[in-house]
């Protein structure tokens, strides 16, 4: 055979194949119609949080009591419609919180709001605080009030059930104010203001909008102006005491990180109201005992302001999934 034909046949010998290695797939990038909402929900949670609390609360109520009902047309004693209008109240914080942590922080938001509501190592000074406060107050206030009228005295001494007011105070102050408005307020909104404006800040904007979250529940529920105008009673009660109060309750969350002792907290003023405030007053009296309160509240985050040199934080307060 000669040379020619063999060098012939080896360069008809194809080359041995090459592996080549697979093209990377892209991952489906999210349409900006899909972006566009979860980017706006993230770089303003709390301006989504309160939308969805309001909207939830508002909505809620008036698809209980209708749009024609007049104010201080849902009786608490009396109408069948009160407990819905209080369950869907109270819904609104609760419901937005769960969905915002999830939108916001996803499975670790969750893991971090259990673990703060889980977190009860604190100092019996602080559960002493949370517990006690506000009872105190109000029995303090109530029976020095009464000095000028019976009527001031609180509601166990005056009522011809006093069982019965204390289990409807603790049981409501435990699952509607303590937790579901606190898995809302303290559980998402509190620790983003906290970051943002510092503790004094913090509680001062909170109070305000908790303040003002008690509105729709108050207008049509009850008659607080009495012989006053409704403009004068109403705001005192909304936001005479409420602001100075969660100023202190951010105070003690800054301290402890527990979410557990700010709903125990806002249980307990709760039963409070309910147990050892004067049941029944409203105009002058009203007025006059919502701006004690204010008095007292006040007084006590002038306190604690003197006290920690106007810094109020224990701390400086870290990121967080919260």
């Amino acid at each position: 055979m000669s040379s020619t034909n063999i060098d012939r046949r080896q360069t008809d010998v194809l080359p041995p194949r090459v592996a080549m290695a697979p093209t990377p797939r892209r991952a489906p990038r999210p349409s900006i119609a899909a972006a566009a909402p979860q980017g706006f929900i993230k770089r303003h949670p709390l301006l989504m949080f309160f939308a969805i609390a309001f909207a939830i609360s508002l909505v809620g109520i008036l698809l209980v009591v209708g749009l024609g009902d007049v104010q201080g047309g849902v009786a608490p004693a009396t109408d069948p419609r009160f407990l819905l209008m209080m369950l869907a109240w109270l819904a609104g914080p609760s419901v937005a919180s769960i969905v915002m942590t999830g939108l916001v922080s996803g499975r670790s938001g969750y893991r971090n709001l259990l673990g703060r509501l889980t977190t009860w190592r604190v100092g019996a000074g602080w559960y002493a605080l949370a517990l006690l406060l506000a009872p105190l107050v109000s029995v303090g206030l109530s029976y020095a009030l009464s000095a000028f009228s019976p009527e001031f005295l609180p509601s166990i001494v005056t009522s011809t059930d006093p069982s019965r007011v204390i289990v409807m105070g603790v049981s409501y102050g435990l699952l509607g104010g303590g937790f579901l408005e606190e898995l809302g307020w303290t559980g998402f909104a509190v620790p983003r203001f906290r970051r943002r404006y510092g503790v004094l800040g913090a509680g001062l904007i909170m109070g305000l909008l908790w303040g003002a979250y008690h509105f729709s529940v108050i207008y049509w529920s009850g008659n607080p102006a009495g012989a006053l105008a409704l403009g004068l009673v109403l705001p005192a009660q909304l936001f005479a005491w409420l602001p100075p109060f969660r100023v202190v309750m951010v105070w003690m969350y800054d301290h402890t990180h527990s979410l557990l002792l700010a709903m125990l907290m806002h249980a307990s003023a709760t039963a409070s109201m309910l147990i050892l405030q004067p049941f029944g007053i409203s105009g002058v009296m009203l007025l006059a005992y919502v701006l004690g309160l204010g008095v007292v509240y006040w007084t006590l985050v002038g306190v604690v302001g003197v006290a920690t040199r106007g810094r109020f934080a224990a701390a400086p307060f870290g990121p967080t999934n919260a």
